[in-house]
């Protein structure tokens, strides 16, 4: 190990979209950062969640917004009406950056892409003075400073070496998109330390569902017939209903994806976290699949009952219901021949179809994960009780919020907030 010790401020480990604001608001304080990053550049997965259109945030009320974090909106409340969608939006203008309402209420870049925010942001952050340091692997402290958690040990190509700051900001992600830099390693070190922390969970995850068809294997999936024609394909529009292991029923409309062994998309999103909860708890979690929800279900079962004649029942369907592709191999995969031909079976499965998952997907292809540093181990500024000095910002504390901007929103409010403590308590112990 080199005996060089490399000396800062702040050192800011982690570049998402935490790391990079807090580096801003202490830059702009006049504080001597150094940001560091095991990935050859910084904002990676903010540039691959913006491929399909960068989702910075949502318009929506502030008090609903804030809702959405569910057993941790008390928690984050503070920190979202001090940064939230309208002041994102303003700094966003103030990178030059445009943004728009789109129909479902979520605010885009008006050129929907997430590389020129990126490239103006570095642009601002170097003027400030940030120090990037890129392929610096964060390994844990060394023990051997006199006080304090001690140096931080980085991994670079020239080598390991060791730097000493004055604070230390932790945005390390959580443990989704491993390739992306969000390996979830330190959770153990920190754990070392005394911190408390929860398990990392899949958030906005898919399913897959139990095994159907006639070739059931050990593996849940799809029959073969339908995961070679169908996987890969919308369904929509659908909507989806689920109760929770809190007995709260819900339902939206929307559309999701047919994978090879489940579901995935949009809209089980926005029921992941209680499905999740429920397969952990039992095993496996049902939800009911509106086929035809513009539909009452009185339109549903005159169709059904009506005579077809010698059209086949697909062919009727169609006609009738506009029932076809995807959502009638669903019907024939889901349901048994007996109640294929019952028109009052078949007309509440039409708008009731029972799907049973059993499994998340693996936490590394989920959009975030649950689970991290729990903010009853921090201060709050965001600072962890048992590591003066160092504070956490970002995915890696233990919140989770479905898709729509909010799990951005979040991560940026929780940068500027670790950001904050860090000023405060510099300038402090200077005074």
């Amino acid at each position: 190990m080199s005996d060089t010790v490399q000396r800062t401020q702040v050192a800011i480990v982690g570049g998402g979209p935490a790391g990079l604001m807090a580096a801003e608001l202490l830059s702009q304080a006049g504080l001597s950062v150094d940001l560091f990053d095991a990935k050859p550049s910084v904002g990676r997965k903010f540039l691959l969640a913006g491929r399909g259109g960068l989702n910075l945030t949502h318009s929506e009320p502030l008090e609903r917004f804030i809702q959405r974090f569910a057993e941790r909106a008390e928690w984050l409340a503070p920190l979202l009406r001090a940064f939230g969608p309208d002041e994102l939006r303003a700094w966003a203008q103030g990178l030059g950056i445009e943004t728009f309402v789109g129909s479902s209420g979520r605010v885009f870049p008006t050129d929907m892409k997430a590389a020129p925010m990126l490239r103006a942001w570095l642009h601002r952050l170097r003027e400030q003075g940030v120090r990037l340091h890129m392929r610096h692997r964060w390994l844990g402290w060394d023990d051997s400073a006199p006080e304090g958690p001690g140096l931080l040990r980085m991994a670079s190509p020239e080598g390991e070496v060791r730097v000493q700051a004055e604070a230390t900001v932790l945005a390390l992600g959580g443990g989704s998109w491993a390739r992306l830099g969000s390996d979830g390693a330190w959770l153990p070190w920190l754990q070392a330390r005394g911190v408390e922390v929860a398990p990392l969970r899949a958030a906005n995850c898919g399913f897959d569902v139990a095994p159907t068809g006639p070739e059931l294997t050990e593996r849940p999936h799809w029959s073969e017939h339908l995961r070679s024609r169908f996987a890969g394909q919308p369904l929509k529009p659908v909507s989806l209903s689920f109760t929770d292991l809190q007995g709260r029923a819900r339902q939206q409309q929307g559309e999701f994806v047919l994978t090879d062994t489940g579901i995935e998309g949009s809209l089980v999103y926005a029921f992941s976290a209680a499905i999740r909860d429920r397969i952990a708890a039992e095993g496996r979690a049902t939800v009911h699949l509106n086929l035809l929800p513009a539909h009452t279900p009185e339109a549903v079962l005159a169709e059904t009952r009506r005579p077809r004649g010698p059209r086949s029942l697909s062919t009727h369907l169609k006609s009738r219901l506009g029932l076809q592709g995807l959502k009638m191999a669903l019907l024939h995969e889901l349901l048994t021949p007996e109640q294929l031909h019952d028109p009052v079976a078949l007309a509440q499965a039409i708008q009731a179809l029972p799907l049973t998952l059993v499994s998340p997907r693996p936490m590394d292809e989920a959009i975030s994960t649950a689970g991290g540093v729990r903010f009853e181990a921090l201060d709050g500024h965001l600072m962890l009780k048992a590591l003066p000095s160092v504070f956490c910002a970002g995915e890696m504390l233990d919140w989770e919020a479905p898709t729509g901007g909010y799990l951005l929103t979040a991560s940026l409010a929780t940068g500027r907030q670790a950001a904050q403590g860090v000023i405060q308590r510099l300038r402090s112990s200077a005074s």
